[in-house]
């Protein structure tokens, strides 16, 4: 009988994403097992330890140092991603990674060819193109379900990352620019950019952007030096137009809803939170298909970033989300932060 391989997987960073996504869907996973956690909080680290029946290492040398680990989910703030992804790779170690993936191309290029040097599999945590309504949704526009693409409109709009954070409140590392380096557009922006490559199968080509600071503030009541809404505008290389808002200033229901426009209807994602994929047709008929809740920052539904990333390492095949899928999404990120600063209109260079 063949012997079930087990993944065995360090987490660094014990913040809100590791404790909702990462910690228990790879205890929910047959094929991993949680090794060790590691937190600059001690405390924190010790309690998810203990939890999850993991080991305390003394840092992240003598975790890499276990030749029992095999890989590493980079659970930390942006502006370590690149190093301890990077050490990962070179110390032997399949990396996933979450998003945005680093803070430049130039970090994003690095991680790139430490993956390739180390032929180990570098995923990034872009989870809305793992969601089952989007999956479904990108096999209907394949398969010409609304016709030739008019134009796309897409929303992810929440109260914030302050309510989502472990460390609640306006002290949390994502209002930091030295921590964070973007705001709204790296912490939701990722996700709808992704996402519109991953449903159309297109890059984008340009950009025209509106960045602004309207509500979030530090302790002393000052604004936050990072934007927290980002109005998008872009073309795809196909010529495809599209329309995206990213707001921490949603204080309604969240919205994180994608509607695309063809010649022969309509397709709404997660516009009405009771269906999951609405058509609506040219000639006046609606098609519904209920294949899956979307996780909001109160109801949290299994991402299927661990399970994929497991299933990728077991299967020694690229996972659904690449490190140049990280790299192609930060390129428009960054070009809609140059957009906005200069005013115009911006080529993405990749």
């Amino acid at each position: 009988m063949k012997t079930k391989r087990i993944i065995r997987v360090g987490v660094v960073g014990g913040g809100a994403i590791a404790q909702h996504r990462h910690l228990p869907e790879y205890a929910a996973n047959p094929n991993a097992e949680i090794a060790g956690i590691l937190d600059f909080n001690r405390a924190r680290m010790e309690d998810l330890c203990e939890q999850y029946d993991a080991k305390v290492y003394a840092d992240y040398d003598e975790m890499l140092a276990d030749p029992s680990i095999d890989a590493i989910s980079v659970c930390t703030p942006n502006f370590t991603h690149a190093e301890t992804t990077i050490k990962a790779l070179e110390a032997g170690k399949h990396a996933l990674c979450e998003k945005p993936m680093a803070l430049s191309l130039t970090e994003t290029r690095a991680m790139l060819k430490a993956a390739e040097r180390s032929g180990k599999v570098l995923m990034i945590g872009h989870n809305q193109r793992l969601i089952k309504a989007h999956l479904k949704a990108r096999d209907l526009i394949q398969d010409g379900a609304i016709g030739k693409l008019l134009f796309y409109q897409c929303n992810f709009k929440h109260a914030g990352p302050e309510v989502w954070s472990v460390d609640k409140g306006a002290g949390t590392w994502f209002f930091r620019k030295d921590k964070a380096n973007f705001g709204v557009m790296g912490d939701l922006g990722a996700h709808k950019i992704d996402l519109i490559r991953f449903l159309t199968g297109d890059e984008i080509k340009d950009v025209f952007a509106t960045m602004m600071t309207l509500d979030k503030r530090y302790e002393d009541g000052s604004l936050i030096e990072l934007e927290d809404n980002a109005v998008c505008q872009f073309h795809m290389v196909s010529g495809l137009p599209g329309i995206m808002h990213f707001s921490w200033t949603n204080y309604g229901d969240e919205d994180n809803s994608t509607i695309i426009y063809g010649d022969k209807g309509v397709m709404k994602i997660f516009g009405d939170y009771s269906d999951d994929i609405v058509l609506e047709m040219r000639d006046g008929s609606h098609v519904k298909y209920s294949v899956g809740a979307i996780a909001t920052n109160t109801n949290q539904t299994k991402s299927g970033v661990i399970d994929e990333f497991i299933s990728a390492i077991l299967e020694d095949r690229t996972p659904i989300v690449t490190g140049r899928d990280g790299h192609n999404t930060l390129a428009v990120i960054e070009m809609a932060m140059e957009s906005a600063r200069q005013g115009k209109w911006m080529d993405i260079v990749y």
